[in-house]
This record gives structure tokens, sequence and C-alpha cells, in this order.
């Protein structure tokens, strides 16, 4: 591979050799010699923001009427500069706060009841709800209807020109026999992206398989099995590919390119340690899970953020949605203040000791995303960083899990999304206001010009109003 004056590198342009395959970061010399920079620049950004969905289920225990006058999740104060407590489940995104934006007291009444044979269901129809804002059809049968989710919704507009339109990310174990009742499928419990009304995309749980999705490591199942037992990296089998295209570029562009390779190196590395601590016949914590998925809720969550972001960096893929739990699992988090089982936790009794201890989990859980924040924040794009240019949009489709109420439910959106978001933003919202109200926001925002999404009444401002400015200056 040999570039000429006048020639430049195709944006998706890929390293090949032995069934592999590498997406390159947005270097310079994918800018086409003789251009205007504003041209190029029109040439090679998507123009489309970088949207990550997380669910959290449970919901959080400053949602509960108590841990809302402790301010576990929502502050004291609307508006700019609002204080995020120490207690707060939040506490751990303080320093991120100029790219957070808060939104309280929103609704998700979908995943309600809506027949006497529905109460009691609500931990296995909430996740097909959070990101559809529909109510699901209660079957377990193959007539599944629920409604199409939004990150598909921008997918469908936004990601048809890229290599994965989206991708489905999940940490704990799905498809889980026997494990949905009240007459749900538990594909309203596993699903968080559905493409249409009655069809759920999967999720992937095993960061080998993001790896292999992402890099394309072998064509065959025979191609797969030798680079393994080759033992190398994905980088020796297009290592000539590497060498000749590093001779043809810029100073700037080899740094990015030496940086971008070294990330790829180093969680192809921890996936390979994971891989051999888990076959190493030693006892593990989580036995049923797959050799490539890691015992510590940490890790995993690291790695998959890790992959997530070279996905966003490479524009293999714009839109990600990520569950980052399973409703009713009964998991313990030793790295948390609480030896308590997830689940059990967050039925607290309304005991202020047993909300602060459920508490605790949710903070832990919570503190993984400056992980993320600070990933995107460290990777260079055409006119900034993945942060400034990402919207990702935490929440869960429960307030109280106590109660199984679905009333006050928790949602923050973080990064900058190109603009549209302004940061440092406490947004309280009227009682009985819609989450789909917000999310619709979030759409359009993103380019998609909807009148109508779920439940919704209408938009619901992601700023601070003139009003609301006037009165915290005057305050």
């Amino acid at each position: 591979m040999h570039f000429i004056t006048g020639t430049h590198i195709d944006r998706r342009h890929f390293l090949r050799g032995m069934g592999a395959s590498l997406a390159l970061p947005l270097l310079d010399a994918m800018v086409p010699a003789g251009k205007l920079s504003a041209e190029s620049r029109k040439l090679l950004q998507p123009g489309a923001t970088r949207f990550i969905a997380i669910e959290e289920v449970h919901g959080l225990a400053g949602c509960n009427d108590w841990g809302a006058t402790q301010h576990l999740y929502a502050p004291s104060t609307t508006g700019k500069d609002f204080e995020i407590l120490e207690e707060s489940a939040l506490s751990s995104l303080r320093e991120w706060q100029d790219y957070l934006t808060i939104i309280s007291n929103t609704d998700v009444r979908m995943a309600e009841a809506f027949a006497p044979s529905e109460i009691g269901g609500d931990h296995f129809r909430s996740s097909a709800v959070f990101l559809t804002q529909s109510h699901p059809k209660q079957t377990q049968g193959s007539d599944i209807f629920v409604g199409t989710s939004m990150d598909q919704l921008y997918a469908q507009r936004f990601g048809q020109d890229t290599p994965l339109p989206s991708m489905q990310f999940c940490i704990e174990q799905l498809d889980q026999a026997g494990g949905c009742t009240y007459n749900y499928s538990c594909a309203y419990t596993d699903s968080l992206s559905w493409a249409s009304p009655n069809e759920p995309l999967p999720m992937v749980r095993d960061p080998r398989v993001a790896f292999d999705m992402l890099f394309g490591v072998g064509a065959t199942a025979e191609e797969r099995a030798e680079r393994r037992s080759s033992r190398r990296s994905i980088l020796h089998w297009i290592s000539q590919d590497i060498n000749s295209l590093m001779r043809s570029l810029g100073q700037e562009d080899q740094r990015r390119m030496d940086r971008y390779l070294d990330n790829v190196r180093e969680i192809e590395r921890r996936i390979e340690m994971v891989e051999a601590q888990n076959t190493s016949g030693d006892p593990r914590a989580m036995p049923e899970a797959p050799r490539g998925v890691p015992d510590s809720f940490s890790e995993h969550m690291e790695i998959l953020f890790d992959l997530q972001v070279l996905a966003l960096q490479t524009d293999m893929t714009r839109v990600i949605s990520f569950k980052t739990g399973r409703d009713s699992q009964n998991r313990v988090f030793p790295e948390s203040a609480s030896d308590r089982p997830f689940h059990p936790a967050s039925h607290h009794g309304n005991r202020e000791e047993a909300i602060l201890d459920f508490n605790e989990i949710c903070k832990y859980r919570v503190g993984q995303l400056p992980y993320l924040l600070d990933k995107l924040k460290n990777t260079e794009v055409e006119g900034g960083n993945l942060l400034d240019q990402s919207v990702v949009m935490w929440g869960s489709p429960m307030g109280d899990a106590n109660v199984h109420n679905h009333r006050r439910c928790p949602l923050m959106l973080l990064g900058g999304g190109n603009g549209m978001l302004e940061g440092n933003l406490h947004l309280q919202a009227e009682e009985g206001t819609p989450m789909s109200n917000a999310m619709l926001s979030v759409l359009n925002g993103l380019g998609m010009e909807m009148d109508h999404f779920g439940d919704s009444t209408g938009e619901f401002s992601l700023r601070q109003s003139a009003v609301e400015v006037t009165q915290e200056m005057e305050g």
C-alpha cells in the first residue's frame, strides 16, 4: 500500500490478513489532497452524533420517598451548579458535572400493569419498555409485540452507512430457561433493542465475541482456531499492511496509529488474560459464564466500554445499547460496600438502613460510568473528542424497586452531543411527565424530526429556560 501525491486513504479502508480486518481511526491522510478544510470535514465527518443508551435495572435508592429527601439521586436544587452529595449514587460523576444533565421526576407508565393478569410482572417487561416506551403484549408465544426502540430508530436513519448499523451489549446471562414468569416471553426481559415491535435484537455478553465482530478475526472456525492456538495477536496477521501504511503516514498520523494499535492490543491482551484465568481450573464466581467473561463486574464493564469506544472511534458503528443488569438478579458485588444480593437489596422495605445499603450498590454500579467518560474524552476524532460528539443516555424504567414503582424514574444524559447538551444541569419535570418526552427531545436533537415517541405528550426541553436562568441569577 503506497500513497502518492493527490491521493488519500478512504475513510472505510480496512487492513486485512488471515481472516482478520482492522478499521482505521480518522487520520489526516484521509483528507483528500487539494480540498478545502470545510469540504474535507464535510466528507469525513458523518454528521451524526454517536449515541450510547445504557439501562440500569431496579431503579435507584434515591427514587424512594425517603431516599429522595436525602438527595441520593436528584440534587436539592435545579438548574446550573447543583450539588451532588457524597452519599448520592451519582457521587462518582461530580468531576464530570460539566458533561452531566440530570432529568428527574419522569414516569415510565408503559411498564405498569394494564390488566389484572399483568400485576406483579414488572421485572419481566421493564427492559422491553425502556428504549421503546411502549407496553409489551403479555405472551409466552411467538406473537411478541412492544415497539421499535429509539436506538434502532436512530440506527435505521443514520447508521446504515456504517459496517455495523448498531451494536448491542449486555453484562448478565440472558435466555435463562424458565427465568421469565407472569406469562411474559424472555425476549422482553432480555432485550433492550427492538428493530421492530416484534423483532428483538441479540445482545453480546462475551468480550471475545465482540472483539471478533469488530476485527473479523477469522473468516472460518478453522482460521479462528489456528489464530488462537498460535497465541499471536490480531496485529501479527495484518503486520504487513500495518508496516506499509505506517511508512506512508505523516508524523502526527503515525502517533495516532501507534496509540490506536496499542489500545487494540491492550484490549486483546485483557481478554486473553481473562480467558486464561477462566480456563485454569481455578474455581469461578460465575461458572456458567463464557470463558471470555470476567467474574469481576467492573472488569467486564471496562472491557466492553473499551470495545464500544473503539467501535465509535473507527466509525464501525454510531449506535450502541448496553444492558448492565438483568431484572431480579441475585448477584453480589464484592467491590461495593454491600454484601447483599442485588434484587433482595432493592426490596428494602422502606427501612432507612436497608435503603442506604441498597444505595451502596447503586453507587458502585453508577461508578462504572467515569471509566467510559474518560475513554471518550481522551479519544480524538475530527473536530475534537468522542465525549463532546456523543450522547450517553443512562436510565432505568423503574424508580423505587421496593414496590415495583415506575414513577419518578432516574434518567441522565452525558456528553456534549455536538452542542446538543449544555451540561452542568439538573432539570426537574412536572409531576406526571412521561420519560418518553425527554427521549423524544433526545431523538430530535439527534436529527430525527419526530413529533411523537412511545407515550410522549410533547417534547421536554433539555436546556434551562430563560425564566429559570433569570430566577437563578436573582436568587
